[in-house]
């Protein structure tokens, strides 16, 4: 009986993380929508000085999380495979970062990569092409500018964890990361040590990578995402009738948007 109760348990679970139904699209709006708000919590609560309301809202935010985290290795099928993925280790330290502050707030800033995932995952991609048709217009740039805030977030609670004199909140850990990303470097806040150089290194090499990757996607013709049934080829430019590969006949979907 516990056996069946435990695989019924697993279904339903499973449903909602994978479905299609109208309340699992639902549950998967609200998670993502979940790593927001924990994001500007953990930004807000940089400016302020410790208290029993904040503690307690850590505890909150680090139950929730974990129970997202059980439930995910509940579902998956292959859950031992999780751990090999850079988001599980992520949420594993966000989790000990909210219930148990001493082991670095810091750390919770990891969270950001979960949101990341789930706007890669096939299926939160298929529901965001078919409900929004600014996704579908904009996918490239919404994934550039993704893929930038989610390094800057995470080089900065990466600064953060430095603690010194010159960094006392989120805010002076963002501005070291900027600076550092544009190569601007006012000198005024820098990390010390070997280890502190090198995270600056890595914050300039790949956060100007990255910067350029947002502003090719700004600069480069508009294309939308529409398999060619030929060759499949999967992006054109929107007023395409042939595909520019084979030369087949598209029929891309025109919602008369100029």
């Amino acid at each position: 009986m516990a056996a069946v109760n435990h695989t019924s348990l697993r279904s339903r679970v499973r449903r909602l993380y994978e479905g299609t139904t109208p309340s699992a699209v639902g549950f998967r709006y609200a998670l993502l929508a979940f790593d927001v708000v924990t994001i500007l919590f953990i930004i807000g609560t940089s400016f302020l000085h410790p208290s029993e309301i904040i503690e307690t809202f850590d505890l909150l935010f680090g139950a929730m999380i974990l129970a997202d985290f059980s439930a995910r290795l509940l579902a998956d099928r292959h859950p031992l495979r999780k751990f090999g993925r850079l988001s599980t280790w992520a949420d594993m330290v966000a989790i000990v970062s909210f219930l148990a502050p001493l082991a670095g707030e810091a750390g919770g800033f990891l969270r950001i990569l979960r949101t990341l995932g789930m706007l890669r995952d096939y299926q939160m991609l298929a529901r965001l092409r078919m409900d929004s048709s600014f996704f579908r217009r904009n996918e490239e740039v919404i994934f550039a500018v993704t893929n930038l805030a989610v390094f800057i977030f995470v080089m900065t609670g990466i600064v953060y964890a430095f603690r010194n004199d010159q960094i006392r909140n989120y805010a002076d850990a963002l501005y070291f990361t900027v600076t550092a990303l544009t190569t601007t470097g006012f000198g005024d806040i820098t990390l010390p040590g070997t280890i502190g150089r090198l995270i600056t290194v890595v914050i300039m090499i790949f956060g100007v990578t990255l910067f350029f990757n947002l502003a090719r996607a700004l600069l480069s013709p508009n294309k939308v995402r529409f398999p060619c049934p030929t060759c499949g080829l999967q992006r054109h430019e929107s007023d395409a009738v042939h595909c520019k590969a084979c030369g087949a006949v598209l029929n891309i979907p025109d919602e008369g948007l100029a």
